[in-house]
């Protein structure tokens, strides 16, 4: 189910402080990319992914990294993207009702 703008103004503001735990690198959009998305979308929910500068643009990779983690993108924000997918165990963010 797609986020609302509620829900994703509440997640901006918890991203706000975090540090890119992936980054895309001059290989693009790589099996390994995703697989440690995928880890990292599982540890945290919510997580920032860089995409390197020579590489391509961030808005046209946030979508596809969203479609092959079955995440959403949150926001983009230079060359960072904002993914959020929540946990099946034990989720720890709890989204705000529309």
């Amino acid at each position: 189910m797609p986020l609302t703008s509620k829900q994703k103004q509440h997640l901006r503001g918890l991203g706000h402080h975090l540090n890119a735990v992936v980054l895309v690198g001059n290989a693009g959009v790589t099996d390994a990319v995703i697989a440690k998305i995928v880890v990292e979308l599982n540890n945290h929910e919510l997580i920032k992914v860089k995409v390197h500068e020579g590489t391509e643009d961030v808005r046209a990779v946030a979508p596809i990294l969203a479609e092959r983690t079955k995440s959403e993108v949150v926001q983009i924000i230079g060359k960072i993207a904002v993914l959020y997918r929540r946990r099946k165990d034990k989720p720890e963010i709890q989204l705000p009702r529309e």
